[in-house]
């Protein structure tokens, strides 16, 4: 579904990414594992085409990122939905006003809209904040909002950058479920992580270090 080869990435002489390969299956689970400053947003940013790299290879589903339209662009961005850290949600929208904005500029009908959105969250048991704002929402509550907005197109990859790192033990090992509960259901995640704990050896666990990436095995 996803295939990286020979990935490299530098911001100026500063070399992020060296020589990145990567393969991620339909329905397979990812941890994504380093400090600081080694590199995972930067490949985050990679995969969902907010940068594109310097040399090496990306395919998703077929579609080599070098090689893309701007409908390409549209449709890739549609099959793969994003989790960051710091929510970005829309702070003058409500909760369904900022999901409505997502499916409104694709121009579904305002009918399929309040399907969607109402089907999402009631799937994340999160209906009854529909109507509150943002900034009258816990952090583990916004990033519920923010996980139902990048599950909207039904993507076949999510893409979770740091989603824990605001929040506290609790509230991280409750979203850990979410994504679980997702994962099962046949969507793939990448989920970029410093958070040791959450680790599970049941998925595949890689680490970035100096921008290269290696296969991390856990004690079970």
């Amino acid at each position: 579904m996803l295939n990286l080869k020979n990935v490299s990435f530098s911001y100026g002489m500063n070399k992020i990414l060296n020589n990145v390969n990567l393969s991620i299956s339909p329905g397979e689970f990812l941890f994504l594992i380093g400090k600081s400053g080694s590199g995972k947003t930067t490949l985050m940013k990679l995969l969902y085409l907010d940068l594109i790299p310097d040399e090496g290879t990306i395919i998703f589903e077929g579609k080599t990122y070098k090689k893309l339209t701007e409908k390409d662009i549209v449709n890739i961005r549609r099959r793969i939905g994003i989790v960051f850290q710091d929510f970005k949600l829309l702070e003058d929208r409500n909760v369904f006003e900022n999901l409505n904005f997502i499916l409104e500029v694709q121009g579904i009908s305002k009918k399929l809209r309040r399907e969607k959105i109402e089907e999402i969250l009631y799937g994340m048991a999160i209906n009854h904040l529909a109507k509150m704002m943002p900034n009258n929402l816990s952090g583990g509550e916004k990033q519920r909002v923010a996980i139902a907005r990048a599950m909207l197109n039904n993507p076949v990859l999510i893409i979770a950058d740091e989603p824990t790192g605001n929040l506290d033990p609790e509230t991280s090992t409750g979203l850990m479920e979410i994504f679980n509960r997702i994962n099962k259901n046949g969507t793939a995640v990448i989920f970029a992580t410093h958070n040791y704990e959450l680790l599970t050896g049941s998925a595949k666990i890689m680490r970035i270090d100096s921008g290269v990436l290696t296969n991390v095995k856990i004690k079970q």
